[in-house]
């Protein structure tokens, strides 16, 4: 029996990571769809089709800090451990956001809930499962000044990496960052930040994971044509959710492959982090 989990998947890549997960797997698999509103995830649920894996709805609000890994502790009581979890909440900018007045919010969910997802599910993985964040290939330090490029390769810890990402959102409040030489849109550093977090992890753990055939990774699905993505760029071309889940799930449910192990993987293939 094979238990996943979903994080932000209330609507848009998350439900149809869901949605894939509960074809793919078995009737006697479960699949959790998870979100921070209770009437969102309940309707979510109740929009899968029938047949597969059985979905179940769970809150989780990844911006909680005791959240995430409340679950986890849960969910390993109930079934043993974890198979497969994607790391998939996020909070959204628009091009209109003041990056003053929302970074606090937005590093919260996008990354300090990503070491937290991190922290709380890696230690619960089943043998041959996989943890997978979905990140971007705007994570690597091509897109950062060198400069910069230290913040996120010396920290050997998530609790230093958190303390980078703390820094970064303090120099964005009071204005240093815009004067610096970091990139105007918030985006860049906070995906970098969730792809160095999952190389911290990795570095850790590594030689057990290998041996026990679990795969760590951040996954970029590439454009997607939602609502979001169309704030920023022309995506009446884009893949729907459904088709960008398709490389996701393949990455989570084929054997492991050590060259992506704690890498940014995009369509099958490893993007590199500098």
């Amino acid at each position: 029996m094979s238990v996943a989990l979903v994080t932000g998947a209330t609507q848009g890549l998350g439900l149809a990571l869901v949605e894939g997960l509960a074809q793919r797997l078995e009737p006697a698999d479960t699949v959790y769809l998870t979100g921070r509103n209770l009437d969102r995830v309940t309707e979510a649920v109740q929009s899968m089709p029938g047949g597969g894996a059985k979905v179940r709805g769970e809150l989780l609000d990844v911006a909680d800090p005791g959240a995430a890994k409340k679950l986890a502790a849960q969910l390993e009581e109930r079934h043993g451990g974890v198979d497969i979890v994607f790391g998939n909440a996020v909070m959204r900018v628009g091009p209109d956001d003041e990056p003053k007045a929302i970074i606090d919010s937005y590093t919260e969910v996008n990354n300090f809930g990503t070491t937290r997802l991190l922290n709380a599910f890696a230690p619960v993985l089943n043998d041959n499962g996989s943890l997978i964040v979905v990140a971007s290939s705007l994570g690597t330090l091509r897109h950062l000044a060198p400069v910069l490029h230290g913040r996120f390769t010396r920290p050997s810890t998530l609790d230093e990496l958190d303390a980078q990402i703390a820094r970064w959102r303090d120099e964005v409040k009071d204005g240093r960052a815009k004067a610096g030489a970091w990139p105007g849109f918030v985006n860049i550093p906070s995906k970098i930040g969730q792809v160095a977090a999952v190389r911290v992890l990795a570095d850790e753990r590594r030689e057990s994971d290998l041996a026990r055939g679990i795969l760590l990774a951040a996954a970029c699905p590439g454009m997607i044509n939602t609502p979001t993505s169309a704030l920023w760029w022309d995506v009446s071309t884009a893949p729907t959710p459904a088709q960008a889940a398709t490389a996701l799930l393949d990455l989570a449910l084929t054997p492991l492959d050590p060259a992506q192990y704690g890498e940014l993987v995009r369509h099958g293939e490893v993007v590199p982090f500098s």
